[in-house]
């Protein structure tokens, strides 16, 4: 059930995204549970696609006692998660699936995200490590401390692509890609 509320809730958060490039209101934003989940399941399993070659080389490394393919294997990781933000505000653009399983055109968006992507991981770190906070209490805050975590990440970096890629302008032609 934990995994099923995830993806809901990351499903709002790419519904509220697309949203705010439409001009819309971001919220409510819940209607449609079936749209929520099908949008968070696909933008999880592009995490899990960026993933698993770090993951699989980390792994590999232990059970090989192998230093470097441990330190090979996280730096693939960190990469993977440094590329995520690349892909998920152009998805929540047009919601096409094609923008999210490109990881050298996320690579890219973040490299031209300059300062202001550094900036935003600046702010969501710090509120990473916070909401863990909500682990105390039988880790019964963490349910609102990760969500607020989610929302301010999802912010932070859908305003740096979003002003970058002028993604709140008129669309263009219906499938027409996004830089």
């Amino acid at each position: 059930m934990p995994v099923l509320g995830w993806l809901l809730n990351m499903g709002h958060r790419v519904r509220v995204v697309h949203r705010m490039h439409a001009g819309q209101t971001p919220w409510p934003a819940w209607e449609r549970p079936g749209e929520l989940l099908k949008h968070g399941a696909l933008t999880f399993l592009g995490m899990a696609w960026y993933g698993w070659p770090g993951v699989s080389l980390v792994a590999l490394g232990a059970w090989l006692e192998s230093g470097w393919l441990l330190a090979l294997g996280g730096l693939l990781w960190l990469l993977a998660v440094i590329a995520i933000p690349g892909y998920m505000s152009h998805y929540c653009k047009r919601y096409d699936p094609r923008e999210i399983f490109d990881p050298l055109r996320a690579l890219r968006r973040v490299r031209e995200g300059g300062l202001a992507y550094w900036k935003a991981w600046s702010i969501v770190v710090p509120v990473m490590l916070l909401s863990f906070l909500g682990l105390l209490g039988l880790g019964i805050g963490f349910v609102f401390t990760s969500v607020y975590f989610w929302q301010v990440a999802a912010f932070s970096f859908a305003t740096v692509f979003t002003q970058r890629f002028d993604l709140d302008e008129a669309e263009g032609p219906p499938g027409a890609a996004t830089r």
